[in-house]
């Protein structure tokens, strides 16, 4: 089924999509060529908008229109492990000096991969493996490498070795 133009009066076939309103809806109606044309160069988006109305969508424009989250934000997967990672209120992870004298034979692949990821020497305990997480996350964090993706690859690795040696030293297995 083809389309007529709805520009008034035109009897031309109407192939292009032109917006009714602003807000991105589907609502639209078809134009010819000639006036898609016309209808474009008279089209402002900004039209019946106060100066700041414009700034405040050009502001939004940059993100999509979307909101947008701080690094430390609640709902930020970096933000919720480090907000849990180094808070030991029960002493969950709490380690006598000695409890570290056997060099963790028990360990598996994934285990030593984890503290290998992280720079860490396999007798190392809680204590050290959280400061070193620190060191690494203030090291790799993206902010401070311009948004390199390497570097927030890295932090991801990190992070997901920490929480795993984190999991084993909760469940006591090390």
């Amino acid at each position: 089924m083809e389309n007529i133009c709805e520009w008034y009066k035109c009897k031309n076939k109407g192939k292009y999509k032109a917006p009714i309103e602003k807000d991105n809806s589907k609502r639209f109606k078809w134009l010819c060529k000639e006036h898609i044309a016309t209808f474009n160069k008279q089209w402002d988006y900004f039209a019946n908008m106060t100066q700041n109305e414009i700034e405040n969508f050009l502001k939004s424009d940059a993100t999509w229109h979307r909101p947008t989250q701080k690094f430390g934000s609640l709902d930020n997967f970096f933000s919720m492990l480090w907000s849990n990672a180094l808070d030991d209120k029960f002493k969950i992870f709490y380690e006598k000096e000695n409890s570290n004298a056997n060099i963790r034979s028990n360990l598996s692949t994934k285990d030593r991969e984890a503290f290998k990821t992280m720079g860490l020497k396999l007798s190392d305990n809680w204590v050290t493996i959280q400061k070193q997480f620190k060191s690494l996350v203030k090291k790799f964090h993206p902010d401070r490498n311009s948004g390199n993706r390497v570097y927030e690859d890295k932090l991801k690795k990190i992070t997901m070795a920490y929480s795993h040696l984190r999991s084993i030293f909760r469940t006591n297995k090390i």
